[in-house]
């Protein structure tokens, strides 16, 4: 046995065709109806329109990324219990449609960070940064944000100063644009105003607020995914550290702990990003997909270079910080053991997450940072060859 390869697509609008990804040797896709607003119910009609148009190409609609959780839950508010009884609706659907993997994430305001989508690889590809005191210049002097500078020591913030005093108008504009940047699927993007306005909803709300949200959430939740056979995954946060202000809880091997033990269930688990996870400079992945390798039923397989000061780029998929040899060698056992086991989630599909712009499609239009065709296809090859050795150096079947 081995993991179902699958990848990313999002929907018609996506540049790259189900006969492109085909083509790749991924088997299984991942997507999600982005067409459907945020907090309704994804109807059965809906969820079979877009299977059948993955069927078609003989693929398989593997895992929903994602069936995203609105805001209200989040914080609470509102109108959070209807929306929480949408979301049992969508699982059942779901359920009833054969598709039984759903990853959601619970980040305030921002699902991911990065302060330059264009950093230019010592190859020429083209691959995303982070950087700390861009981020903290964007933080303290253009969006201004109420005692900022409490989250920063005096030399963050000297450096940060130094950095935006350095940047030109465009620059500025540029740094704005890539911070606010749309999520995957919808490209929509925050105004300023409207930025400010969605950080001060979050003003009262800390990190066991935030965290006892997400454990109301996952109370309701979960008995329904039990019943529909749905194994609910949730994605770590990206970068895994507080930003502007915001409460973030699922950064770390304590946080998770918490999580998965909140609401004790197989239904209740992990997707396994270890870039997300591993541009936190204390985080060990192999560790932690070593305590919760029985949770773990999706896995985003990515890398990263990464330093103490919170700066990381994303890197290639075998020659980052992150040891994804003895991440991928250790959940190879884990789904052998539950095969053993004759538990029902066994497939473990696994995505290679992000890929660097590469020549060939850097004239294309649309294309999403870190999802080109060629990037995400030479990560898949790698990561594929990478496994096949582990399996036949195991002696696993």
């Amino acid at each position: 046995m081995a993991f179902e390869e699958t990848w990313r697509w999002f929907g018609p609008n996506d540049p790259f065709s189900l006969k492109e990804i085909k083509q790749t040797g991924a088997k299984g896709i991942v997507t999600a109806l982005h067409h459907i607003p945020i907090g309704e119910v994804w109807s059965v009609d809906e969820i079979i329109k877009r299977k059948k148009m993955i069927e078609e190409e003989k693929l398989k609609w593997s895992v929903v990324e994602s069936v995203p959780v609105h805001e209200d839950i989040k914080k609470r508010k509102g109108n959070y219990k209807l929306y929480i009884e949408n979301y049992k609706e969508t699982i059942r659907n779901l359920s009833k449609c054969g598709i039984d993997i759903v990853c959601y994430n619970f980040m305030p305001v921002l699902d991911w960070s990065r302060t330059d989508l264009e950093t230019v690889f010592d190859d020429g590809s083209i691959t995303t940064k982070f950087e700390t005191k861009a981020f903290a210049a964007f933080d303290l002097f253009i969006l201004k944000r109420k005692d900022a500078e409490k989250d920063y020591t005096e030399k963050q913030i000297e450096e940060a100063k130094q950095y935006f005093n350095s940047l030109s108008d465009f620059q500025k504009e540029k740094l704005v644009n890539t911070i606010l940047f749309g999520l995957p699927g919808s490209w929509e993007t925050y105004t300023l105003e409207e930025f400010k306005k969605s950080l001060e909803d979050y003003k009262d709300i800390n990190k066991n607020d935030l965290r006892n949200n997400l454990i109301y959430f996952l109370n309701e939740v979960i008995p329904v995914a039990e019943e529909s056979n749905v194994f609910m995954v949730i994605h770590p946060d990206d970068p895994p550290r507080s930003l502007l202000g915001l409460p973030r809880i699922v950064s770390t091997k304590e946080d998770i702990e918490i999580i998965l033990s909140s609401v004790n269930s197989y239904n209740n688990g992990l997707t396994l990003c270890t870039g997300s996870l591993g541009a936190g400079y204390e985080n060990n992945v192999v560790e932690i997909a070593n305590a919760f390798s029985d949770r773990i039923n999706f896995l985003h397989l990515r890398n990263v270079i990464r330093d103490s000061q919170g700066n990381f780029m994303e890197a290639d998929h075998l020659n980052g910080d992150i040891d994804l040899y003895n991440v991928i060698k250790l959940l190879l056992i884990e789904q052998k053991r539950r095969i053993q086991q004759g538990r029902k989630d066994v497939r473990m599909p696994m995505r290679p997450d992000h890929g660097r712009l590469m020549i060939p499609d850097m004239n294309k239009k649309g294309i999403y940072p870190g999802y080109s065709l060629f990037g995400r296809m030479r990560a898949l090859a790698e990561l594929r060859g990478l496994e096949l050795g582990i399996i036949h150096s195991l002696g696993i079947e």
